[in-house]
């Protein structure tokens, strides 16, 4: 049956790629055995970097993202959209920004403005216009060009003057648009924008979205990689104060310390035209090896922590991995809150932790425990349809004069194959957290690493730790120390994982361990049409 719905939905695909974005949303079967229940994934086709995300007015994000829709592999770049009010519940809407049709053009990554005050002259009498800002690739040149949407970013007209900026290059792109506003009362818009094969990031100004002027140029800090892309500019709060910063954001591929793609942020300064860092220092922000290109909503107070979702996959092996064989690859990241923090130690930290996860608890906790002390759970979770589960490990009374002891281990396995993936942490000193992937054998590549390490740092801390866990079919995501420490895993089973057991031994005396683990309801399942086949229509009665 399977793959009857998906020689279909690959038929629908073809004829899809072939007309215009007016078309109803693409069909998807959500109910694939390595198909995420709570991560967002493409109905079929490819889908990679997210792109101009941004909160409308009334309270829905919209999540677009470069898609293929006629293939599992990348190419014949859209921008591929979807809807949600709680940032897991995801609807399908229609292709809002397709190719021309002429020959190698694509909708490359961009970002997405609400343009209150009608500076664009595109929306006379409305508040709520949106602007995509985005990469037109060619065969010959890669320019940034616009595009704007009257009913809310359902649909976009391609602005009839493009290119907005055009310097002659074939290695320029991502732009990232946000409005500056300046202390004395103005503002205007400013562009961060990549020459990914100089290390180079151009800061550029505009009154109006239509017509940009030079500002400055920020190189060779940090990693360069072979590339840099997708750039990203946003504030942020700061824990513990009232005070705000910028965050430059940026996406290395290939050039990873652990191959392939990769993220790095620089915490610093910005006056609208200069961006300044704290310092040189290398930031990651994730240190596994599936998190790239992250993109923060617009239209986030700047006083809230900022918004954001990454794709989780790496360019090294995204267009090999076998959920392919279910017509789609390539999944987004848990949204996530982001703050940055001062930690004494290692100067500033880019804090995420899950976006609120509450809407898909499924009844009661599988298992709680106040006080695991030197002890274990198993949790048997075959009975959760979704196959996703979340826990929440805290640990209190540790030693921070280096004497601390022990560790914390979980493992989430399969019943049937016995395969697993494992992590932990060792508590003496400032030794590692770990992740091994390497007992799932639903999948075999050369750079597909198999075990990750992070350093995370107890000695002269509070004398407290955290861990939190989602996994979902194929997906791993770890939070460490309140979300100081990030880590984003694929893995693709022969059989499903439904087990889990989180143990500790050897903690000194003292340090508490409490432990709850839930199971978490599919955000799909509530759109599936057909008596439950998995098949998902997306939204066909309305485009707003």
């Amino acid at each position: 049956m399977l793959g009857t719905l998906v020689v279909a939905l690959s038929i629908a695909l073809v004829s899809y790629g072939q007309s215009s974005t007016d078309d109803e949303p693409i069909p998807g079967d959500y109910s694939g055995a390595l198909r995420p229940q709570i991560h967002y994934s493409p109905p079929v086709g490819f889908m990679n970097d997210p792109n101009g995300m941004f909160l409308d007015a009334d309270g829905t994000y919209h999540l677009y993202y470069q898609y293929n829709p006629t293939e599992i592999v990348a190419g014949n770049q859209h921008w591929g959209h979807a809807t949600s009010q709680d940032l897991y519940h995801w609807t399908n809407q229609k292709i809002a920004i397709a190719p021309s049709g002429a020959e190698g053009e694509g909708i490359f990554s961009g970002s997405a403005v609400i343009d209150v005050n009608n500076t664009s002259g595109f929306f006379p009498n409305q508040t709520d216009g949106v602007v995509a800002i985005y990469t037109l690739n060619t065969n010959t040149a890669q320019t940034q060009d616009i595009a704007y949407s009257v009913d809310g970013g359902y649909t976009f007209t391609k602005y009839e003057n493009n290119p907005v900026i055009d310097v002659n290059s074939t290695q320029f792109r991502d732009p990232k648009v946000l409005w500056y506003s300046a202390e004395d009362g103005t503002g205007w818009w400013s562009m961060v924008v990549a020459h990914a094969q100089d290390f180079v990031l151009t800061f550029y100004t505009s009154p109006n979205l239509r017509e940009w002027t030079f500002a400055s140029n920020f190189s060779h800090v940090g990693l360069l990689g072979l590339q840099w892309e997708c750039p990203n500019l946003v504030t942020m709060p700061v824990e513990g104060t009232d005070e705000t910063m910028y965050l430059l954001f940026l996406s290395i591929n290939p050039g990873a310390p652990l191959g392939g793609s990769i993220s790095q942020y620089y915490p610093g300064y910005f006056n609208g035209t200069h961006f300044t860092p704290v310092d040189g220092v290398t930031r990651l922000s994730d240190f596994a090896k599936d998190n790239y290109a992250g993109q923060f909503f617009y239209g986030i107070p700047e006083d809230q922590p900022a918004v954001s979702i990454a794709w989780a996959s790496n360019w090294q092996y995204t267009e090999a991995v076998p959920t392919g064989a279910e017509g789609w690859r390539s999944s987004m990241s848990l949204p996530r809150l982001n703050t940055l923090k001062n930690v004494t130690r290692v100067g500033w930290d880019l804090v995420s932790k899950p976006y609120d996860l509450s809407p898909l608890f499924d009844g009661e906790p599988l298992a709680q425990n106040e006080n695991l002390g030197n002890g274990q759970v198993v949790v048997d979770y075959s009975n959760v349809t979704s196959g996703a589960v979340y826990f929440q490990a805290n640990l209190t009374g540790i030693p921070t004069d280096g004497s601390s002891t022990g560790t914390l281990n979980f493992t989430f396995y399969s019943s049937v194959s016995g395969e697993n993936i494992t992590g932990g942490f060792f508590l003496d000193g400032d030794t590692p957290f770990w992740i091994d992937r390497g007992s799932i054998r639903g999948f075999d590549n050369f750079w597909f690493t198999d075990k990750f390490l992070t350093n995370n740092l107890l000695l002269g801390g509070t004398g407290n730790w955290s861990l939190e866990a989602v996994v979902d079919r194929t997906l791993l995501e770890v939070f460490l120390a309140d979300g100081e420490r990030s880590g984003t895993v694929s893995f693709f089973p022969e059989e499903r994982l439904d087990g889990l057991v989180v143990g500790t031994n050897g903690l000194n005396e003292g340090i508490e361990v409490s432990l709850v683990v839930r199971g978490l309801e599919s955000a799909w399942a509530d759109e599936e049409v057909g008596g439950g086949n998995g098949t998902v229509l997306g939204n066909v009665t309305t485009s707003a």
